[in-house]
C-alpha cells in the first residue's frame, strides 16, 4: 500500500471526523442522503451517454436512459415546467448554457452585482466572471436597494427602457444570486422584459428547495422563461446543475447544452439526482418550511445577541439565507477563520456597500449564514438559540475559540441523523470508505 493512498484516505477520515463535530453553516452547501450518497456510487459512473436519451452517441445506455428520463419527469412534476435538461454538470454550467442559448458575445445582460448578491457566474470579464470572461457579454447591473436588500423594480424598469432609448438593447435578464433573502421581483419587471422581447432566466441555485416546496416564489408563473439551478443547496442533492423551462425554449437549450458544454455528464449523479427528487417530492414542502423557519429563528436570536442581522425591519429572511453585517467586530475574513477554529462554519461575504467603503472579498464587512444543513440535522429554532449562542461567544464575547470548539462537538453528539430523507440509519457524515 502507498504512503500517497495512505494518506489520501486518512484525509477523508479526518474530514468525516471533523464534520460531526461541527455546525456547518455555509448556504450553498449541504449534506445528502444515505440513498443519494449509495447511488453516487453505481456503475453508470464509469459509462458514457452523451446526448439526449435516446438519441446516444454511445451504446450501452439502456438503463441510464431510463434514469435520466425520470429525472427529466421528476424536474417537470416538482417544478411544474413542461421542458427540463439535467446534463447541466453544475449550476455554472446551466447559466453558461442559458447565455449560449439565447445570446452572442457582445450583447448586453443584466444581473446583480458581485456586492449584491450576484453570482461570479454572472460577472463582467474584468473580474473573470463567466458571463464575461467566458461568454462575452456585457454585463449592467440591476439597481439595488441596500434597505430592501432587493433589486429595485421601478428603478430597474426606468433603466431598460433608457437602455433601449439609446441603442444599447438588452438580451437577458438574469435574476437570482449567491445571496438573496427575499424574492426577487420578478413580476413586477417581466411584462417590460416581454415588451423588448428579453428572455428572463432566474438562477435558483440557492433557493431551488425552496421553490420546490412552495414557499419561495415560483419564477415561471412571475414571468421567467428558463430558470437555472444547482441541486445540491436547499435542494439536498448531489453536485450538478440543471435546467427548466417552457417548451418553446428546448431546443436552443438542448443544443446548448449538448454537444455545445458537456460531453458525458456525470451518470452516476444522475442517478443520485433522481433519488434527491424523489426525497423532495416526498418531503419538500416540509424541509422548506423548516429550514425558513431556522433561518428567521437564528437571525432573532443573533439579533438579540448584539449581531448586526440585515434585514430585520422585514423579518430578516424569507429563505435560508442570513447576512450579517460583522464590522463592529471585525471584518469578515477574520472572523471566519476564528469561528472555524471554534468548529463553527460560515462565510465570509461582501456588503452592498463593501466597495465604496474601502473593502474587499478577502476582508469583507460581512458574513453568509444558511440553514439547510442544520435543518437537515433535525435542529429547530431551540437549536438556533444554541447556535446563536455559539457565534456570540466567539464574535461578541471573545472567549477562547478552543473551549468554544469543545463545547460545539459536544452539542453535535446529538444530531447525527438526516431528517426529511428516505433513510435515516447511517450518520449523517459517516465515511463509507476503506
Amino acid at each position: 500500500m502507498s504512503e500517497e493512498y495512505k494518506r489520501a484516505i486518512e484525509l477523508m477520515k479526518k474530514h468525516h471526523e471533523w464534520m460531526h463535530q461541527t455546525i456547518n453553516l455555509i448556504a450553498s452547501e449541504n449534506v445528502s442522503s444515505p440513498a443519494v450518497r449509495m447511488a453516487m456510487t453505481c456503475d453508470f459512473g464509469h459509462r458514457y451517454a452523451e446526448g439526449w436519451p435516446g438519441e446516444r452517441v454511445y451504446a450501452g445506455c439502456i438503463y441510464i436512459d431510463e434514469m435520466e428520463l425520470l429525472a427529466i419527469d421528476l424536474m417537470k412534476e416538482i417544478f411544474k415546467a413542461e421542458f427540463a435538461d439535467v446534463r447541466p454538470i453544475s449550476g455554472v454550467v446551466a447559466n453558461l448554457a442559458i447565455y449560449t442559448a439565447f445570446t452572442k458575445p457582445g450583447d448586453r445582460m443584466m444581473a446583480l452585482s458581485i456586492p449584491c448578491g450576484g453570482h461570479i457566474s454572472m460577472g463582467r470579464g474584468k473580474i473573470g466572471g463567466t458571463a464575461g470572461a467566458v461568454h462575452g457579454l456585457r454585463v449592467t447591473y440591476f439597481p439595488y436597494n441596500e434597505k430592501e436588500l432587493n433589486i429595485d423594480p421601478d428603478a430597474t424598469i426606468k433603466k431598460i427602457r433608457r437602455s433601449f432609448e439609446k441603442g444599447k438593447k438588452i438580451k437577458l435578464l438574469m435574476f437570482g444570486g449567491s445571496v438573496f433573502p427575499f424574492p426577487h421581483p420578478v413580476k413586477e419587471i417581466a411584462d417590460v422584459a416581454k415588451e423588448y422581447n428579453i428572455i428572463v432566466n432566474y438562477d435558483a441555485a440557492h433557493v431551488a428547495g425552496l421553490i420546490a416546496g412552495g414557499i419561495f416564489q415560483d419564477p415561471l408563473r412571475e414571468g421567467a422563461d428558463t430558470m437555472t439551478m444547482s441541486t445540491h443547496k436547499t435542494l439536498p442533492g448531489p453536485q450538478r446543475g440543471a435546467i427548466v423551462a417552457y417548451e418553446k425554449y428546448a431546443e436552443p437549450i438542448k443544443r446548448a447544452v449538448f454537444p455545445g458544454l458537456v460531453s458525458n455528464h456525470h451518470l452516476h449523479s444522475i442517478a443520485a439526482l433522481v433519488i434527491a427528487l424523489a426525497e423532495i417530492k416526498a418531503f419538500g414542502e416540509d424541509y422548506a418550511r423548516a429550514i425558513v423557519k431556522n433561518a428567521k429563528a437564528l437571525a432573532q436570536a443573533l439579533y438579540e445577541r448584539g449581531l448586526n442581522v440585515l434585514g430585520e425591519e422585514k423579518g430578516f429572511t424569507e429563505s435560508h439565507v442570513l447576512l450579517v453585517d460583522i464590522t463592529k467586530y471585525g471584518d469578515g475574513g477574520t472572523l471566519e477563520k476564528k469561528l472555524e477554529s471554534a468548529n463553527i462554519i460560515v462565510n465570509r461575504n461582501l456588503l452592498p456597500w463593501d466597495i465604496r467603503e474601502g473593502r474587499n472579498y478577502m476582508h469583507p464587512g460581512g458574513i453568509r449564514l444558511g440553514t439547510s444543513e442544520v435543518t437537515r440535522l433535525g435542529m429547530g429554532p431551540s437549536e438556533m438559540e444554541d447556535i446563536a449562542e455559539f457565534i456570540a461567544r466567539v464574535v461578541v464575547k471573545g472567549e477562547d475559540v478552543d473551549k468554544v470548539a469543545k463545547d460545539v462537538a459536544e452539542f453535535r453528539k446529538e444530531y447525527t441523523k438526516l431528517h426529511y430523507c428516505f433513510e435515516t440509519v447511517e450518520d449523517a457524515y459517516r465515511y463509507l470508505g476503506p
